[in-house]
């Protein structure tokens, strides 16, 4: 039979309809992003309070965030009643330190931290000093690049995203070596070469450590000719200050000095009034990085929320008796002509930050200090019959100068203000470690477990020091700003898929002091580059950190 064309027309176009109808549910039905989160409060980011929308990702990025997305996705969560949050970003780290013994992170990830910026306090992964060879020139020796820190970080596969600041202790360790002496010319050209090839290549950022050694060996020429080439790129100048308690206001000065001659920014590292009798400083410390602000050097400042901090035993004894390195070290501190001078100024350390009792052993490599892991020196010392002097020294021999320790010597209410503060974030400070596995060991603080939980249970709910969407943005788009994280940060389309789901109620740190391998309550959801890293406690097998760079 032959059809009218009219006829044809009639069933081709009845027989596409109908092809078209049948076609529709599975069109709707077919999955247009990898993961939605639906029904959340979400937090951009930027500090702005939190509106209910949903978040849809595909291939690590965000590709949409509204209101009922039509869209299905292939893994839906419902965060009806959580809070959407960027994944928190560390920017003053130290979680890479056992990242091969353990890359699972978990202290990190459970937090809800997606990136940490690393290579704080003057030390980083690279340069890294060989032993020197006979008629070896200083800084021949100097090894590993940026681009081969990198490339291992990959390798390894992390948990978390890991940028790198450049440290500028490593550096002056690779090329003068550990000795108290200015660089020579020579030396200056190498250190700042091994500066731009690291910028080059991807650091963030560079770093000191001015009261460790041999970063402390370094004037203040030698950090400004350091600092020159992070001018150009719009990078920060992190800085442990040579000082944080009967010198704070020196040193801060000294930092900003060293932010006007280089014309970069000052990241003020985990800002602090340490010792009682300098907790009436916070009020001059905020006006010197108000008056630099002004005079316009980009300067701000992070703080992890305890009141203690953690460094090795080693920081209660003077700079100048750590001239020449470890070994140098440990013999003048029975040497007949220094013995008695570093006793005196270890003592003083000591008694600044309220006595013997405020300081916790945190690790020790030797067998006969493992019961003093945990405990406070004063009292540990006191149990066994010795002098906790004496003990420290002997401690100190014992462990090859390797000692960790806590030290209780900071104030609530400065603590309260600096987190608060418009130029302060967020940082932990801290390691990374488990509650089980190798990286179970000593009694390291509980802010490498509890940082960013605490400030939310803290300082958000409990002491009402700022508000929820403040302090995520504090701990996201602001230190990602710094170090120059341009996708990270924020829930934007386009942007990285790191994301955190929490219970802004129920959010909290449960590590403490005498008992840190404990995590977090309340962190429902992590996210690392569009894949679910753990979800309601469970963690993922699959690790999708990697190494990233500025821009």
């Amino acid at each position: 039979m032959t059809l009218h064309p009219d006829r044809r027309q009639f069933v081709a176009t009845s027989t596409a309809a109908m092809l078209a109808a049948c076609a529709a549910p599975l069109v709707r039905k077919r999955a247009a992003s990898d993961l939605i989160i639906r029904g959340g409060t979400v937090f951009d980011g930027s500090g702005a309070a939190g509106v209910e929308l949903d978040v849809a990702m595909t291939a690590g990025r965000i590709t949409a965030i509204g209101r009922n997305l039509a869209e299905r996705g292939t893994e839906e969560i419902d965060a009806r009643g959580l809070a959407v949050a960027p994944g928190f970003i560390d920017i003053h780290s130290h979680g890479d330190g056992n990242l091969e013994e353990d890359p699972r992170q978990e202290t990190l990830i459970r937090q809800g931290l997606t990136t940490i910026v690393v290579g704080q306090d003057g030390s980083s992964r690279a340069p890294r000093a060989r032993a020197r060879t006979s008629g070896a020139e200083p800084g021949e020796e100097s090894a590993q690049s940026f681009g081969a820190v990198f490339d291992a970080i990959n390798k390894v596969q992390p948990s978390v995203n890991i940028a790198s600041m450049i440290g500028l202790g490593s550096v002056r360790a690779a090329v003068v070596g550990e000795d108290d002496r200015p660089a020579t010319p020579t030396e200056m050209a190498r250190m700042v070469a091994m500066v731009q090839q690291a910028l080059a290549q991807g650091a963030c950022g560079a770093s000191s450590g001015l009261e460790y050694t041999p970063g402390a060996f370094a004037p203040l020429g030698e950090l400004i000719d350091l600092c020159k080439p992070l001018a150009g790129r719009n990078l920060p100048y992190a800085t442990h200050m040579r000082n944080e308690d009967d010198q704070l206001l020196d040193a801060i000065d000294e930092s900003i000095a060293v932010a006007r001659g280089a014309k970069c920014r000052l990241q003020v590292s985990h800002l602090k009034t340490q010792g009682p009798r300098n907790w009436n400083k916070l009020d001059a410390a905020f006006a010197r990085i108000m008056d630099a602000r002004k005079a316009g050097i980009d300067a701000a400042f992070d703080r992890y929320p305890y009141i203690a901090y953690q460094t090795g035993l080693s920081n209660l004894f003077p700079v100048w008796s750590k001239d020449g390195g470890t070994a140098a070290f440990l013999a003048k501190l029975t040497a007949q002509g220094s013995a008695l001078r570093i006793r005196a100024e270890a003592i003083g350390k000591a008694d600044l930050i309220g006595g013997w009792d405020n300081v916790l052993i945190a690790s020790a490599r030797a067998a006969q200090d493992k019961p003093a892991e945990g405990k406070r020196l004063g009292a540990y010392a006191k149990s066994i019959g010795a002098d906790p002097y004496d003990l420290s020294v002997a401690m100190l021999q014992r462990n090859n100068g390797s000692v960790g320790m806590v030290g209780f010597a900071m104030s609530e209410e400065n603590l309260d203000r600096i987190l608060a503060h418009q130029f302060g974030m967020v940082c932990s400070d801290g390691g990374s470690f488990a509650i089980d596995g190798p990286t179970r060991r000593g009694s390291p603080h509980p802010r490498g477990a509890g940082s960013f939980p605490r400030v939310i249970a803290k300082y958000v709910r409990e002491r009402k020091a700022l508000t929820l969407e403040q302090a995520i943005h504090k701990m996201t788009a602001l230190p990602a700003s710094r170090v120059g994280l341009n996708d990270r940060g924020r829930l934007l389309v386009g942007q990285a898929a790191d994301v955190v789901v929490f219970d802004a109620a129920k959010i909290a740190d449960t590590a403490t002091y005498e008992q840190p391998f404990s995590y977090p309550l309340g962190i429902n959801v992590v996210i690392v580059n569009g894949v679910v890293a753990l979800r309601d406690g469970q963690r993922s097998a699959q690790r999708t950190g990697r190494a990233i760079k500025p821009g």
